[in-house]
């Protein structure tokens, strides 16, 4: 094996790899250049050296045996991958075992489909692209640069706990015996083991709890004046991202927040004296956007339920958007040629899917668009995110005369109103 130059990642790789049944468990830590890693599930992330080195890290841990665990948690199926150290680095999510996916492990959603059919499902939402949904936050976080998503990509995985049909079980052993018994023609397989899966893999965040836990907490204790302004700021982040991607699945529940309360004591145990606070930092305090996985509408609710923003029920929901967000976001959100590069490089994302459809993707850019154009002219009228939702709802198609996914300065836009508002608005 290769030693590693300055400049390479430090992953675990095998200079051979013929099948996928040579990777051995591969557990120690010896520094290995990214570039020559063969991935068995395909996975590649040539422009994100970092990303690249925890999925390699996660694919080799599960070849070594320590497989994926479902999560108690959530009505689909989600798992928390380990690193070859033993800790949780990734939650992945398979589309096939999405709420509404045919493998999905969980029977709360069977019980829906089976019991309340007429309102089974979202039926705004693109079925079981969940997958892309976490992906395309991630993107929308990351060119907004708000930095509260946790780096979430498109991730092919395989593993025994993940939930398989029987005939791939039976697949799978059967070649895996065929490979023992006559090796000459198990090694003729195209794969060996179950097939991979393809969902989103996000990364996992630690010491972060429910937002809703210290949302009670904060009710009852002061935070510091500039602590409680990074909170804020912090939420008005998450309300740009909720409300550019149409999150159809905000609750205090799934979206995170890290606090770090200031020590009273100082580094050698005694207690701090009056003249010394000016030496002690005030609180950290940071937040995680997670499950999002059902967002990008391809129209505005407008049946049974309205999907509502549960954080327009906080007080921090009732303050003026900050001159902080306005000078992070404005600038770009106000530029048409940013909000296309936008489209385009969700349409790069987005049409990996198998079942990919460009007039619904154009559907869901549409209201995308609409969002954006709403929050623009939100952020110029100083308006609090209360006001921002009960802005009637808009959508802006672009011509449908363009051909191909190219621009050109003579592009037109077509902007239009919802009037039909969902039977329950409160849901």
């Amino acid at each position: 094996m290769e030693t590693k130059d300055s400049d390479t990642v430090n992953i675990i790789v095998r200079e051979e790899l013929p099948n996928n049944d040579n990777y051995g468990a591969c557990n120690d830590n010896q520094p290995i250049d990214v570039n020559k890693y063969l991935s068995p599930f395909e996975n590649r992330f040539p422009q994100d050296r970092e990303y690249a080195e925890i999925v390699y890290d996660a694919e080799l841990a599960i070849i070594a045996g320590d497989q994926p665990i479902l999560s108690d948690k959530g009505t689909s199926g989600c798992y928390f991958v380990h690193g070859r150290e033993g800790k949780i680095i990734g939650v992945f999510k398979p589309k096939d075992e999405e709420p509404y996916g045919q493998l999905n492990p969980k029977w709360t959603k069977w019980m829906h489909k089976i019991c309340c059919p007429c309102c089974f499902g979202r039926n705004c939402l693109v079925p079981n692209q969940g997958y892309l949904s976490e992906a395309g936050a991630s993107l929308v976080d990351s060119k907004l640069q708000l930095s509260i998503v946790p780096k979430t990509k498109v991730v092919r995985l395989s593993s025994e706990t993940f939930n398989y049909t029987d005939i791939d079980r039976l697949k799978s052993r059967t070649k895996q015996s065929i490979l023992q018994k006559v090796p000459a023609l198990g090694k003729r397989f195209h794969r060996l083991g179950l097939p991979p899966k393809t969902g989103s893999f996000q990364l996992f965040v630690t010491d972060f709890k429910d937002a809703d836990f210290w949302l009670r907490k904060f009710d009852h204790e002061d935070l510091p004046i500039s602590t409680a302004t990074r909170l804020q700021h912090l939420f008005e982040r998450l309300v740009v991202l909720d409300y550019i991607i149409r999150n159809t699945d905000r609750g205090n529940d799934n979206w995170l927040i890290k606090y770090d309360p200031v020590s009273s004591r100082g580094s050698s145990g005694t207690d701090i004296e009056d003249g010394e606070w000016s030496l002690v930092d005030n609180p950290d305090i940071s937040v995680a956007a997670i499950d999002n996985g059902l967002a990008f509408p391809y129209k505005h609710p407008d049946e049974w339920r309205a999907y509502p923003y549960h954080w327009a029920w906080l007080p921090q929901a009732k303050i003026p958007f900050s001159d902080e967000i306005k000078d992070l976001v404005l600038p770009q959100l106000s530029d048409m040629t940013f909000v296309e590069d936008l489209v385009d490089d969700l349409y790069e994302l987005f049409k990996t899917d198998k079942g990919f459809d460009r007039r619904t993707f154009e559907k869901q850019m549409s209201v995308m668009r609409g969002q954006i154009l709403n929050l623009t002219q939100a952020l110029k009228d100083g308006k609090s995110p209360v006001q921002l939702v009960q802005m009637p709802v808009v959508t802006i198609e672009r011509s449908k005369g363009m051909g191909g996914r190219g621009r050109t300065d003579s592009e037109t836009f077509t902007q239009s109103f919802a009037h039909r508002a969902p039977f329950f608005s409160w849901c």
